[in-house]
């Protein structure tokens, strides 16, 4: 008979908490040469440092911090400070273990968190009464009361005994409350996990049961369904690893491993993450791969994955030389400790995936790396079938993307100003003989007279949708003058570069070829578009962008003139409201008018 969930986490505590205790027991002068064996010290000493160098800028903080917490219930902030000392206190190798100095700053910082805190165990954190901002804090609040109950340290004691007020408290809300997204019910099991850990109770373990009920939302290709390299990595992945290790359900590793499988076909050679396909904010973003460090050290650790040892040992190498997202480097020693089987020497490295073809058909993604040069191409947006630009959705009309070593091309759009309803924007990507193909049909309709059955003598029509605008015509029931725009680009590997053949028709419309190279290189070849920052046209020849030692060459130019202007129509979606789509970095415009058919070359 397999144990009870209470008496699952109840072990897993006493089990965690003797794991914590046996890392601890590796630091510091009187550590066993053998107890240090069992620990990656390099690893640990990165941590160290920078969680140690941490510590003033926490300090120096604290006031802001606290601000924030109790006139905006910013909780997350006061946890993450919270963690970060805990860390180095309890931390036998740390400049500040058991520092006397930090007591009185964790006090206030716990005191105030517990002040914060509604009856119903909730913070706002931006929302009202919010169970998945709160369940945030509360990992991280449940990961260190974990540490200092493992270090056991008397000058501790108090804060311990707020943070038990503060968990308990929260377990009634977060047991009981809602989330906006899929990735909050994993975050809301994660924090109930936690506080089962140390207090059981069925409440927590049958909501968590509940959620768990629904399935990950996971597509075959690894990608979850928001398909985010913010959220995949902060919460979805680590809240997955909790509930593994705390509940007993080895099978959400799987989620974890395939998710890591995928990205690591998305990494750029900086560590760089491809987010062109992400339904979240971070679409239009850049990210990087230091947020999925530890989940990568962790399945390379249970499983003996070589490539997944190769990532975690990138991200090690670079250190300090790298960006960090929202985990600064030095706050990750507190998850270290807290799943102390991380900190074992890594297996030995195979390589990343040098030369491949990744084709995520859940997300119309294509990622081709060879050399130096990395190429991905997008057909998977949700505009196609929603035909809506909100957040939750997929819409980033960049199509192609490549970069050649230094040289860095962002974005590549195109944007036909057809009733103003936007960029091409590809219904799919598909393999061909010699390469794939994106391809999109779109129509606008004029309108014509209502039936006779549709007709009403006062003219008060429903206020319905045209596809771009709203009004009240009852547009569903009207027959219609149909104009349609197909476009269709075919790209093939050339001569160490692309050809990109572009056609678009039927319909006569001025457009443009958005190219948006990355800030920094030098651009030739080019003239200035007036009233345009960081803007030029390529209006005949070739053009190059210069970055270090490494040059992207494209053209050529397609003329200029009056019938084809050098602007980019985003569709009134977003001009309507004042919103736009202009990438960051210097773009380049060729222009054109359909219908037309193109090739741009790429070297």
């Amino acid at each position: 008979m397999s144990p009870s969930p209470s008496h699952v986490s109840r072990r897993h505590f006493l089990a965690g908490t003797a794991a914590v205790s046996a890392l601890l027991a590796t630091a510091g002068p009187q550590a066993t040469a053998a107890a240090r064996g069992r620990t990656d010290k390099p690893f640990l000493e990165l941590l160290t440092k920078a969680a140690d160098a941490r510590v003033a800028e926490v300090l120096d903080g604290l006031d802001t911090v606290l601000d924030q917490l109790n006139n905006l219930g910013q909780a997350r902030p006061a946890a993450r400070s919270l963690r970060l000392l805990t860390s180095v206190h309890v931390w036998a190798d740390a400049r500040h273990h058991h520092d006397g100095a930090l007591i009185a700053p964790m006090t206030r910082l716990v005191d105030a968190l517990a002040a914060a805190q509604f009856d119903d165990g909730l913070y706002d954190q931006g929302a009202v009464h919010s169970p998945p901002d709160t369940a945030f804090s509360i990992v991280d609040l449940g990961m260190l009361y974990g540490l200092l109950a493992a270090d056991g340290h008397t000058t501790t004691e108090g804060v311990r005994a707020t943070l038990k007020k503060i968990l308990l408290k929260a377990g009634e809300g977060l047991s009981t409350g809602g989330v906006h997204t899929p990735n909050h019910r994993w975050k809301v099991c994660a924090a109930l996990a936690r506080i089962n850990s140390f207090w059981p109770d069925a409440r927590y373990t049958r909501r968590i049961d509940a959620w768990l009920a629904e399935g990950i939302d996971q597509y075959d290709s690894g990608q979850y369904s928001e398909r985010s390299a913010t959220y995949a990595p902060i919460v979805t992945n680590p809240s997955l690893l909790t509930l593994a290790r705390l509940t007993e359900r080895p099978r959400l590793y799987e989620n974890v491993r395939r998710n890591l499988e995928a990205t690591v076909h998305l990494l750029e050679p900086d560590g760089e993450v491809e987010t062109v396909h992400s339904r979240r904010q971070d679409q239009k973003t850049v990210k990087h791969v230091s947020e999925y460090w530890l989940q990568f050290r962790a399945l390379a650790l249970r499983e003996k994955d070589g490539r997944f040892a190769a990532v975690a040992a990138a991200v090690q190498r670079r250190g300090a030389d790298q960006t960090f997202d929202e985990t600064p480097l030095g706050d990750f020693l507190a998850e270290v400790l807290d799943h102390p089987e991380v900190a074992a020497p890594l297996p030995k490295a195979t390589g990343e995936p040098g030369e491949f073809t990744f084709h995520d058909k859940d997300c119309g993604l294509v990622r081709i790396a060879k050399g130096n040069t990395r190429t991905t191409l997008f057909g998977g947006t949700d505009f196609p079938d929603v035909h809506a630009i909100s957040s939750g959705l997929s819409t980033n009309p960049t199509f192609f993307k490549w970069r050649k070593g230094a040289a860095i091309l962002d974005s590549l759009r195109l944007s036909p100003q057809f009733f103003s309803l936007g960029h091409f924007r590809a219904e799919d990507v598909a393999r061909t003989a010699d390469g794939w193909r994106l391809w999109a049909e779109v129509r606008a309709g004029y309108h014509l007279p209502l039936p006779p059955q549709h007709r009403r003598s006062d003219g008060r029509y429903p206020l319905t949708d045209d596809g771009r605008f709203w009004s009240a015509m009852d547009f569903p029931h009207r027959p219609k003058e149909w104009r349609t725009l197909r476009t269709e680009v075919r790209i093939a590997e050339a001569d160490g570069g692309w050809n990109l053949d572009v056609e678009v028709g039927e319909s006569e419309v001025p457009l443009a070829l958005e190219l948006c190279f990355r800030s920094g290189g030098r651009l030739t070849g080019v003239v200035p578009v007036s009233g345009q920052r960081d803007t030029y046209q390529l209006v005949e020849g070739y053009g190059t962008y210069t970055a270090g030692d490494d040059v992207i060459t494209f053209g050529p130019g397609n003329g200029s003139g009056p019938r084809q202007p050098a602007v980019v129509d985003p569709g009134e979606r977003y001009s309507w409201m004042g919103g736009e789509l202009t990438p960051a970095g210097q773009r380049v415009l060729i222009t054109g008018r359909a219908p037309l058919r193109y090739r741009l070359t790429l070297r």
